[in-house]
């Protein structure tokens, strides 16, 4: 029962990180700025962001419930405000403030703490540890477009 309650709890503070960076781009993606940027080919059309991010905050919620479950300490507590704050950020650096060396430096720190969390807990979790392979996957690519659009722009 506790593990439901944080997962949950995870649920809503995860949706609402979407929601804060979504409200931070104001309309970055479709900004003058953005829509003249020279992207990467594999950059996936806009649909699929969202359909993504909302699966990999559902994944990432009950690998979250698991792990304050087990292990409920300052530490972790610590690690995912950081994790936070670096996924609601990204939007502001980014988009907002076009600023995309910065946008790649945060991006990247989010993606070696999501790399963390994958092996540091990777023996306690077992299998839960798999919950993060899509949140992995995905800020793989995004790092990647963000890598392309610094570099060809």
């Amino acid at each position: 029962m506790k593990q439901l309650k944080l997962t949950i709890l995870f649920l809503i503070i995860n949706f609402s990180s979407l929601a804060i960076g979504n409200w931070f781009m104001q309309n970055g993606p479709i900004s003058n700025w953005h829509v003249a940027l020279n992207k990467a080919p594999w950059t996936p059309p806009g649909i699929v962001f969202g359909i993504a991010w909302s699966l990999i905050m559902i994944c990432f919620s009950f690998y979250l419930g698991k792990l304050f479950t087990q292990k409920n300490t300052a530490k972790n507590r610590i690690l995912f405000y950081f994790q936070f704050t670096l996924n609601v950020s990204w939007n502001f650096i980014f988009f907002n403030q076009q600023q995309v060396f910065l946008g790649l430096v945060c991006i990247s720190l989010l993606t070696v703490l999501l790399f963390l969390y994958f092996f540091k807990f990777s023996k306690q979790l077992k299998n839960y540890k798999y919950l993060l392979v899509p949140y992995m996957v995905w800020l793989c690519i995004a790092t990647s477009l963000n890598l392309y659009i610094f570099i060809y722009n």
